[in-house]
């Protein structure tokens, strides 16, 4: 046992039982002998300190140095997810069998989980102040995800903490590209001594993105894009360093506000100011859970001047939405950005890849 703090040390992500981060800038991930530091940035706020976990084989003495941070022993043999992505990341990594609660039934696509909370196998806690910490002390998982959402700061699970159950935020919001977001998986294979296939199945996501994203970038013609609804007078649109902005880069595609940023990664807009880029727009993307133009032009009678209404142009990335209302896109596609940029330019540029059903988005009918 190291009689002093451990010294992290680099490893190529092809060493066995090790991983390294390439795109993510939310975490970093070393290794002091059989021990492992997983760090988090900024978890709750942009300037927010970082937190710091050290994570110890089951049945071995914390080492020491790391004061500060939280031991969480591995691998963990049971998982509460409070977001749908937690539930992605497992899902990913054939780990279902170990999640046993969640934020929100309504919010799970994942079959084998599913099959789990019909079988009873898992446990609804809600999230923020509807928290059930009663229920996550008496069940006491060996881990509890959450998202470090800004406004709201460590303290907020004390009481998960001191009855010794760990707490680990998940953070990928602050990531500003797909694979970046992707990447946080290997947070959890890290957790599960998973990380050869962790490394091997990320590995694969990223050649084929980046060989997707190749095609897109080369395009001589890039059709321009408006994306999502307004929302109580308000239209928010991706800023310029949003993982959807960089989604619509890769795809070959003309954003009109790819050079604008926005401290919160979205730009609250006006429908004055949206409508002039809409009317002329070549498609309109991700109109928040409508199927068809009909209930599209319900909500608005303003949007039938807009370009891709009338050229049957718009589509929404719904295809994957379950009887409980759950749409997978947030969910699997979190961790298959290939698989959305491979609808994109199909959308964009069908002239680019073979014939093929779209997975996540289909046009409004």
């Amino acid at each position: 046992m190291p009689a002093s703090r451990p010294t992290p040390s680099a490893h190529p992500a092809t060493a066995t039982g090790r991983t390294t981060v390439r795109y993510a800038k939310g975490f970093t991930i070393s290794y002091a002998g059989k021990y492992k530091v997983i760090t988090i940035q900024s978890p709750f706020e942009p300037k927010a300190p970082t937190v710091r976990y050290l994570l110890v084989p089951r049945g071995a003495a914390r080492p020491a140095g790391y004061p500060d941070a939280q031991v969480i022993a591995t691998p963990i043999r049971s998982l509460v997810g409070l977001s749908s992505l937690h539930v992605a990341l497992a899902d990913f990594l054939g780990a279902d069998d170990l999640v046993v609660g969640v934020g929100s039934f309504k919010y799970v696509s994942a079959a084998r989980v599913r099959q789990r909370i019909a079988a009873g196998q898992v446990y609804e806690v809600g999230q923020g102040k509807e928290l059930n910490n009663e229920l996550l002390v008496a069940q006491h998982p060996d881990l509890v995800m959450a998202t470090g959402w800004p406004g709201e700061g460590a303290d907020y699970f004390q009481t998960l903490r001191a009855a010794g159950i760990p707490v680990l935020i998940n953070s990928e919001w602050v990531e500003t590209t797909p694979l970046a977001r992707a990447e946080w998986v290997k947070v959890l294979a890290a957790l599960l001594n998973k990380e050869d296939l962790a490394n091997q199945k990320f590995d694969a996501v990223a050649r084929e993105y980046q060989r997707l994203a190749a095609l897109g970038r080369r395009v001589a013609k890039k059709p321009s894009v408006v994306v999502g609804l307004p929302f109580k007078d308000v239209w928010y649109v991706p800023d310029a360093d949003s993982y959807l902005a960089q989604f619509l880069r890769d795809a070959g595609a003309t954003y009109h506000w790819n050079r604008t940023k926005a401290p919160s990664g979205s730009l609250a807009l006006s429908f004055e100011a949206v409508a002039p880029v809409a009317l002329t727009a070549d498609y309109w993307l991700q109109t928040g859970s409508l199927t068809t133009k009909a209930a599209l032009l319900a909500q608005d009678a303003r949007y039938a001047a807009f370009a891709p209404v009338k050229t049957g142009r718009v589509f929404n990335n719904n295809r994957r939405t379950n009887a409980q209302g759950s749409n997978d896109y947030w969910e699997s596609g979190a961790m298959h950005p290939d698989l959305i940029l491979a609808d994109l330019l199909r959308i964009l540029h069908p002239e680019l890849l073979p014939t093929g059903p779209l997975r996540y988005y289909q046009p409004l009918r």
